[in-house]
């Protein structure tokens, strides 16, 4: 049996109870019993009336169909215990109503992702790390039938004509799917899972991803509308950031949001939000971020919050920030602030302006005020590592000015990140853009050395 997650909590009652049970007690998992369960759900699926089900209540819908396999369990010769029975009738369940064998993983609150790498590789992440499962599907076609049921939700589809598609789950999470012949082992599933609840600053700041004084920073910085580009990896916290930093948004404000899939969970009342679509049947119709940040300036917009910039809407992002729409905010994949820069320079680039390296660099050095850099540590930590300043230009190369830092300093013996918080010593050149909104910072914050042990 392979390596299996590292005590994973109990969650919820009743039905949920136990799940961790259902996962890992897994040794009864033969082949037999994967067939006697699909031919059970089949079974199921001759026997029932979709139609007049779905004219019914939830609960009630769930104890009709419960029912039913129950009694196809009773009619069945194969000799089964009372807890296999159980077991059998809960996963022909999930896969009515929800995603197979992967609902006890969607149940659990503390995995951040879900990877499957074929119907027998499924690992997810939980604090940072990745950890191979138990779960299974029973082959390609049923872990295809998972991805279809998930795309069909959203109104999108997948085949070997449409082999890639991007969707989302009913509680937000986020979903990637590919399937032969650009996947060529079998399909690939990967879920971005989201927590229940969007984490606060004070949450970040428990969590040690940055200090207090830090946080107060960034919060004047949001108020007193600077341009904000938060740049990290895959999975590094961007989004987890970003939210939390919307939150100190002014309730009377109107936000427009542009997202290629809407994950950001922003707490104002005055929210328009905005989706991409994707190409129909005949590859056309799609809607991509550049259209919706155009439209989203005759939204009368105070604030723009795009999800990610990745292409050539970020030519028109830097306008929008440059004429009047202070305050907006978005992410980028990059190293370091300075990569996030290149970034910028070469998506400006894409799209077709013929404007020269110079003109590009002004447009970035008056549009964009702060970079925050976000990293995944070693022990599956995320930290903020830089908070650096657009000073402007020197000649043709834009100034950056680090304000805030995180210096790593070693690892535990239990492998835990050691390092510190350090401010610079600098007095960012926004300090006096920030009093000017009548917010004094204490000087003394610029000056400052946290430990991390």
């Amino acid at each position: 049996m392979p390596a299996v997650l590292d005590s994973m909590p109990r969650v919820g009652e009743n039905r949920e109870s136990n799940w961790v049970n259902r996962l890992f007690n897994r040794e009864g998992y033969t082949p037999e019993y994967q067939e006697l369960k699909f031919t059970l759900h089949r079974k199921l699926l001759d026997r029932i009336n979709l139609e007049a089900l779905s004219s019914m209540a939830g609960e009630r819908v769930r104890a009709e169909i419960r029912a039913a396999v129950a009694k196809l369990v009773e009619e069945e010769k194969t000799p089964l215990s009372l807890v296999e029975k159980d077991r059998v009738i809960e996963e022909i369940l999930d896969e009515v109503f929800g995603l197979g064998p992967l609902e006890p993983l969607l149940q659990d609150p503390t995995v951040s992702d879900i990877l499957v790498t074929g119907p027998k590789l499924v690992y997810v992440e939980r604090g940072g790390k990745l950890y191979r499962t138990p779960v299974e599907f029973k082959d390609d076609s049923h872990l295809l039938r998972i991805i279809e049921k998930v795309v069909s939700r959203v109104g999108r589809r997948v085949d070997e004509s449409s082999p890639l598609v991007d969707a989302r789950l009913p509680d937000g999470s986020r979903v990637n799917a590919a399937i032969p012949p650009v996947a060529v082992d079998g399909p690939l599933l990967s879920i971005r899972r989201f927590g229940r609840h969007a984490l606060k600053g004070e949450d970040l700041v428990a969590k040690l991803a940055l200090t207090e004084g830090m946080l107060e920073l960034l919060k004047a910085c949001v108020k007193a509308r600077l341009n904000i580009l938060i740049c990290g990896g895959t999975g590094a916290g961007k989004t987890t950031l970003l939210n939390a930093l919307s939150s100190y948004i002014p309730e009377d404000e109107r936000i427009v949001t542009i997202e290629d899939a809407a994950e950001l969970r922003l707490q104002q009342t005055h929210v328009a939000r905005m989706e991409t679509r994707p190409a129909n049947v005949e590859g056309v119709g799609a809607i991509h971020i550049r259209q919706l940040v155009i439209n989203a300036l005759r939204m009368r917009p105070d604030r723009i919050i795009v999800g990610e910039v990745r292409s050539e809407e970020a030519l028109d992002m830097l306008q929008a920030m440059n004429t009047g729409h202070d305050g907006s905010l978005t992410t980028i994949h990059a190293n370091n602030p300075r990569d996030g820069l290149g970034r910028l320079e070469v998506m400006v680039g894409m799209a077709n302006a013929n404007m020269g390296v110079r003109s590009i660099r002004q447009q970035i050095s008056s549009a964009v005020d702060l970079f925050i850099q976000v990293a995944r540590q070693s022990d599956g930590s995320r930290r903020i590592t830089h908070i650096t300043e657009v000073v402007g230009m020197e000649q043709d190369v834009i100034t950056l000015q680090d304000v805030f830092l995180f210096e790593k300093t070693g690892i535990s013996e239990s492998g835990k990140v050691l390092g510190r918080f350090r401010a610079t010593g600098i007095r960012p050149k926004f300090y006096e853009r920030l009093r000017s909104c009548g917010i004094i910072l204490p000087m003394q914050m610029f000056q400052t050395v946290v430990e991390i042990s």
